[in-house]
């Protein structure tokens, strides 16, 4: 099990961006599938982003493709969520997760309550 911690949220116009880190700590962290979700007031947390263990494969949600990159950091135990085009649906409290083994697409449709380790997530306010 990992501990993470969320950080880079705040305010942005439409259009504009925001990179979005997520620090790790724990000694297996290369082994673990990690993946960005996010939650906005009134609704249940979705799916983001995903990347695999060894950083090869990525997988998306609809919403966001084309706009927003998930990358890691092994060597530093960080993940990064960078968003462009940002949009005012865009704005909910992003959460940082982590599933040991999992390949990145499972983190789309795996439920939430299996997911190993979560972040206490940052806020991302996007203005029109």
């Amino acid at each position: 099990q990992v501990q993470l911690v969320e950080s880079g949220g705040g305010l942005a116009q439409a259009g504009g961006s925001l990179r979005l880190s997520c620090a790790a700590s724990g000694r297996t962290f290369s082994t673990y599938a990690m993946g960005w979700f996010r939650q906005a007031p009134g609704k249940e947390r979705e799916f983001v982003a995903a990347i695999s263990w060894s950083g090869g494969t990525t997988y998306y949600a609809d919403s966001v493709k084309g706009r927003f990159t998930i990358s890691r950091d092994n060597a530093k135990n960080t993940v990064y969520l960078q968003m462009s085009s940002l949009k005012p649906e865009d704005t909910a409290v992003y959460y940082c997760a982590a599933d040991r083994y999992r390949a990145a697409q499972g983190m789309g449709t795996i439920p939430l309550a299996a997911i190993d380790s979560w972040g206490q997530g940052t806020q991302v306010t996007v203005s029109s």
